[in-house]
């Protein structure tokens, strides 16, 4: 009789929320973590040799994955180098531990394992983890799966990395699945903000505001990243000046609960903003920091 094992798990980022990898079906027991030798994915790639990679059986699942979301009218996924980097370094993992397993002691969590190897900005990650026979049946089995067809066929990923390692007549998988953001200048992202900022003000039947440069405002936002949070004493300081938002954000054409009624006062006449991109350890795939000053 044909055996297999399998796990799904998945992460999303919010604004100043993340949530971490887990097992996705809740009804399933909780996997206990095991020991693993094999070093993290904080390594470089040069320090890994993957002499059981199987390139051949990664290519494969990546088209057999790409046939049932096409089928299913879902986007092909692209393969991206560093996500495939993280899935071989954390099936190599799963085999010297003989376990299957989405976070191993002393191992990162999938979010950050994967801000290690990728320069993507994610603000979805999944995980599914298998042991079969061959890439067939293993595609087959997790196919098979409610939480790991799921993460197979979920619209919103874009990239994946996929890390197949054998042990004799067996094959350890790991697809690694991600929705890759557009990536922004500091400009670029300051004028898409701005753009949100005045179509707030037309909803609400106002003028637009003007919009000027404060020279501290991107230093204010930077002392946010270097703090991993949004209250700084720089950024206290700017309220004694201004009336002041600060926020994180992945998306800038969206601003955060509650800005609304803030910039729709009648007494404004102008605006500035400040931002910085970082990764930080509360978000690892990195995220823009935002101060927005209005006046």
């Amino acid at each position: 009789m044909l055996t297999f094992l399998l796990g799904a798990g998945l992460a999303a980022l919010q604004p100043a929320k993340r949530l971490m990898a887990s097992p996705a079906d809740p009804a399933a027991p909780a996997q206990k973590a095991q020991p693993a030798t094999v070093k993290t994915a904080a390594a470089t790639a040069a320090d890994i040799p993957f002499l059981d990679a199987e390139p051949q059986a990664e290519e494969q699942l990546l088209e057999l994955a790409n046939q049932a979301r096409r089928q299913a009218g879902a986007q092909p996924l692209t393969l991206d180098p560093g996500l495939t980097q993280a899935a071989r370094i954390h099936a190599q993992a799963m085999l010297q531990a003989r376990e299957l397993s989405h976070q191993f002691d002393g191992e990162p969590s999938l979010p950050q394992r994967l801000a290690d190897m990728t320069d993507l900005q994610l603000d979805q990650e999944g995980e599914n983890v298998a042991l079969d026979y061959d890439v067939e049946h293993g595609h087959e089995h997790l196919m098979l799966s409610p939480p790991h067809r799921a993460n197979l066929l979920n619209p919103t990923y874009n990239v994946v990395g996929l890390g197949v390692v054998r042990n004799g007549d067996r094959l350890y998988i790991v697809q690694d699945f991600g929705h890759a953001l557009p990536s922004y200048t500091v400009t670029e992202l300051k004028d898409r903000i701005a753009v949100a900022v005045n179509q707030t003000r037309r909803q609400a039947n106002q003028p637009e505001l003007q919009r000027r440069d404060l020279l501290i405002a991107d230093s204010v936002a930077c002392s946010m990243a270097e703090a991993d949070k949004v209250a700084t004493a720089p950024a206290r300081k700017l309220a004694e000046r201004f009336t002041v938002l600060t926020y994180t954000s992945l998306h800038p054409e969206t601003l955060p609960n509650g800005a609304a009624h803030a910039i729709a006062s009648r007494t404004l006449r102008s605006f500035s903003i400040g931002a910085c991109y970082a990764r930080t350890e509360t978000y690892p795939t990195g995220v823009y920091w935002v101060v927005l000053s209005l006046e």
